[in-house]
């Protein structure tokens, strides 16, 4: 299962759900922003690798269908409704991100 995580800027909370489950057996992860200045700006290859399409925010899934919309028929495309309020592996965030995520996740 290839799942991708988008946030906003790709610096807290899509790597950390990168790196979670980048250990599941049977999951590969990659990870991406919607920003400008994005750490990793989103490239339309990582939508087609995808299995599995996760987003931070409900205006993330906005922007994601706006600015690729052409590039996500028939791509799963899940909301995790984490704002942005945690750092990078905060044992919180990595918590929500299980229980949220965790369940789509099978290799």
């Amino acid at each position: 299962m290839r799942a991708l995580f988008i946030c906003s800027r790709n610096r807290l909370r899509s790597p950390t759900a990168e790196e979670v489950f980048s250990s599941w057996p049977g999951v590969e992860t990659d990870s991406a922003g919607l920003a400008l200045d994005a750490l990793t700006p989103l490239e339309p290859d990582q939508i087609a690798w995808a299995d599995v399409i996760f987003v931070m925010e409900r205006r993330h899934r906005v922007k994601l269908n706006k600015s690729f919309g052409r590039y996500l028929k028939g791509k799963q495309i899940v909301c995790l409704d984490i704002p942005d309020k945690y750092s990078f592996m905060d044992p919180d965030l990595i918590a929500l991100l299980e229980r949220k995520a965790g369940r789509f996740m099978h290799g």
